[in-house]
Parts: structure tokens; sequence; C-alpha cells
């Protein structure tokens, strides 16, 4: 194929457009002689995302600099090849905004100082200004900004507290993921326990670096991989807990500076109803002596 990125064609395989007789199959299948695939690749998103009113959009703090807004899980943040649309750019552009030009990579991600993954929920700071943008880029580089974020993982963490420190990079077997590895980046993440089950623990986690996938590589790492998560849990974790239906990870709380007054700024966003029924089933279920 011409015109056409290595990294673009495995996004495409990892979103299910690479096919075999109509069935997704990935990128590890072995093919014979005869074998037809047929790559589904869509048209390059617009140069300028749209804005799509009709998005709903959680707002949990604003002023004339910045936006902070609750993410739900399943959203891309911006557009990007494959995901055209439906975005939280999208929806942000859709109610009206005025955000800071090229974000961090271009027109595509208007006010975008960073990112959180598609299937994570929680809270994303966006830059309305230019002068916003570089405060929000300069606290973030120099790690002034506390990024918390809540955790269900499989298994019981003994430790009350502790620290993880693991160079993460792209994974040398699987180039679609993460992984700790020795010439990966230096990576940090904080944690405390909050709350045990029977199998599970719930952790609060502080990013102290912002790797790809870091906590979700990093307690992959320790043996306590995030419930629900399709990528790095295996077996039971990866399913979760019943009745989860998504990955069990949501950045909870954001302490940052404002960058026209100085002054602390905290926002939360409360666990989403469908986590917080996950909790609620595995606390009546929990043996407690």
């Amino acid at each position: 194929m011409s015109g056409i990125s290595r990294s673009h064609v495995q996004k495409l395989i990892s979103d299910g457009r690479l096919k075999v007789d109509g069935a997704p199959v990935k990128a590890n299948m072995l093919v014979a002689a005869g074998t037809v695939l047929e790559l589904d690749v869509p048209p390059p998103a617009p140069a300028e995302p749209i804005g799509q009113p009709e998005l709903p959009i959680t707002i949990v703090y604003e002023d004339d600099d910045l936006l902070i807004v609750d993410k739900p899980a399943g959203q891309v943040v911006h557009p990007a090849p494959g995901h055209g649309s439906g975005t939280l750019v999208n929806a942000l552009l859709g109610r009206g905004e005025s955000l800071a030009p090229g974000g961090i990579a271009g027109v595509q991600r208007p006010g975008i100082v960073h990112r959180l993954d598609r299937d994570t929920s929680g809270l994303l700071m966006v830059a309305r200004n230019d002068d916003a943008q570089a405060s929000l880029q300069a606290q973030l580089k120099a790690r002034r900004v506390r990024k918390t974020y809540l955790a269900l993982v499989a298994g019981t963490v003994a430790a009350g507290q502790g620290r993880i420190e693991a160079p993460v990079g792209r994974d040398p077997g699987r180039r679609t993921r993460m992984a700790v590895t020795p010439d990966g980046r230096p990576s940090t993440t904080g944690y405390r326990v909050r709350e045990r089950f029977d199998g599970w623990t719930l952790l609060e986690l502080d990013l102290v670096t912002g790797r790809t996938h870091q906590i979700r590589v990093h307690l992959e790492a320790i043996g306590h991989p995030v419930a629900g998560d399709p990528v790095y849990g295996t077996g039971t974790s990866r399913r979760g807990p019943r009745g989860l239906g998504r990955l069990f990870l949501h950045a909870w709380r954001l302490e940052l500076t404002s960058p026209s007054t100085g002054s602390l700024i905290r926002a939360e966003a409360p666990v989403p109803p469908a986590l917080e029924s996950v909790l609620d089933d595995l606390r009546a279920a929990t043996r407690r002596p």
C-alpha cells in the first residue's frame, strides 16, 4: 500500500478495520497463500474539526482561561484517522467554545494540552487562549499539575501505599501496546489503597509522569492489572467483576495553578454511576470478619 503509514495501518487493525471473510482479525494472524485481506481505510478527518452541538458535555470548572471537562468513557479526545467526529473537541466546538488554536499537535486539537485514553473517564483541562495553553503546558512539563485517578485492580494490594518507578516504552513484542522496558522513559506512579474487596482493590493513583498507558502498564507490572482492561488484563482481570462493561479507570481529581491569578484550582469528577454500582455490589459481596 502507498500513502499510508505503518502506524496508521496498526491503528486501523486495532480498530477492527482489517478483515478476512468479513471478520476482523488481529495483527498477529498468520496468513496463507490465497488469503484475501480487506482493509477499510476511512477518509481523512477534515483539516479543522466541526462543532457538534448535539453531543453532551459536562463542564466541572470554567473561567476565562480554561475549562475542566468530565469526559465520558468511550469518547475520543480529538479527531484522528478513523475518528473524524463525535470527539470531545467536536462537542466543545459545538458548545460555541473559542479554544486556543493548535493545542498539542495542530488544528485538529484546539485547546488540548493533555489526553485521556478513550476508555478512561474523568477530568481533562482545555485551554481557552494562547497564554493559558502555554501556562498549562509549562505546569505539566514541570509536574506541577496533580492528577489523581481511581482504579479497581485485580487481587489484594497488600501495602497501604507505595510508589511504582519503572521505565515505560513501546512493547518490543507487541508494538500496539506499551510495557515496562529497560530503554523506556522514566515513569513514576504513586498509589494508596482506598478500599479492599474479595479479590479486588480500589486504589487512588497519583500520576507523577504522564506516559502513554502508564497507570495500566505499571499496575500490570506489579501483578494487579486494572479491572476490565482488554489490553493489559488477562482472564478474570480482563473481564472484571460482574456488571463491569468498561475499563475501571477514572481521572478523579485535578489540582493546578490558575494561569491568570496564580491561585490554586481544585476539581473533582464523581465516580460514574456504572462504576459506583460495581463497587456497591463488591461491598455487598465482600466477607467481613
